[in-house]
């Protein structure tokens, strides 16, 4: 685990913990949450797959566990004279806002045993002083919302590592048995030229040669599909800033059996070519003509 990077959240309760270790998830990290300081160096031991396809490790640590503002400088020193590297990520936000996220979650704040919550808030923020001296990336989330945060804890983690890519779907699907839910893009084809009409053709489906050479026949379907795998080049790294794990593509005919079949394939085929983590379905494919 030496060669993975490592990085450990902590800080204010209430700043945004949550969040930053979900973006960290999303961009191919081990997370766990809640990590015992004692336990750490154990599961650090741990043999991980060659080619597990982690994009490094994470852990929150906070004032949850009791001890650990006693234990966690001598574990982490331990941990570096090991030969581990590893960073701290410390979150924070002001007084008032903390106030405000407490009052609207109705939870109870870890050091609230016999006091108010303004002065759990004062206590957490001197115990933890020393540890924000110590961390190499302070987040104060005070005027972030959970989209620039989880945005601002990936360009930390870029900085470690190449992360795993977004997840890429391009589905295709027929309009008849309804729009996918979970689709982020819907494009329509069902204005290209329809091989269901065609009597040698109907029986075939778009991953033939015979329905591909028909559909790209007509120009305007090689010339949307270089326009939209354009488009489609454009809007990834868009979505990768921020943040987004996975982007489904659907593009849809009437049946989902020809046009939207064929469309999908040279999409995906296209966009297979310059990236990991590519997918295709042909949703309505064995549906009956």
């Amino acid at each position: 685990m030496k060669d993975l990077p490592i990085i450990i959240v902590t800080g204010l309760s209430g700043s945004g913990k949550s969040s930053a270790i979900a973006a960290l998830a999303d961009v191919g990290f081990y997370c766990v949450d809640n990590m015992p300081v004692d336990l750490l160096p154990k599961f650090l031991e741990l043999p991980i797959e060659s080619g597990s396809g982690m994009a490094g490790l994470a852990f929150v640590m906070d004032l949850r566990e009791k001890g650990f503002l006693a234990k966690h400088d001598p574990v982490l020193s331990s941990l570096r004279q090991k030969g581990f590297s590893f960073e701290i990520l410390f979150l924070e936000a002001d007084e008032k806002v903390l106030v405000q996220r407490y009052s609207a979650t109705r939870r109870q704040h870890p050091m609230a045993q016999g006091k108010g919550l303004v002065a759990a808030i004062q206590l957490e923020r001197q115990m933890l002083q020393p540890l924000r001296d110590a961390a190499e990336h302070i987040i104060n989330s005070t005027q972030l919302n959970v989209h620039e945060l989880k945005a601002r804890v990936i360009e930390i983690a870029q900085a470690r590592r190449a992360l795993a890519p977004m997840q890429v779907n391009i589905l295709s699907f027929g309009f008849k048995y309804g729009i996918p839910p979970d689709a982020d893009l819907v494009v329509d084809v069902r204005f290209l030229p329809n091989p269901f009409f065609v009597p040698d053709l109907k029986h075939l489906d778009g991953e033939a040669r015979e329905i591909q050479d028909f559909i790209f026949g007509a120009p305007e379907a090689r010339e949307f599909t270089t326009r939209y795998a354009e488009l489609i080049d454009y809007l990834i790294p868009l979505y990768e800033r921020e943040g987004k794990a996975n982007l489904s593509i659907a593009v849809g005919c009437t049946g989902g059996r020809h046009r939207s079949v064929a469309i999908a394939r040279t999409i995906y085929d296209r966009l297979a070519k310059g990236r990991r983590g590519v997918g295709l379905i042909h949703r309505d494919i064995q549906q009956p003509t």
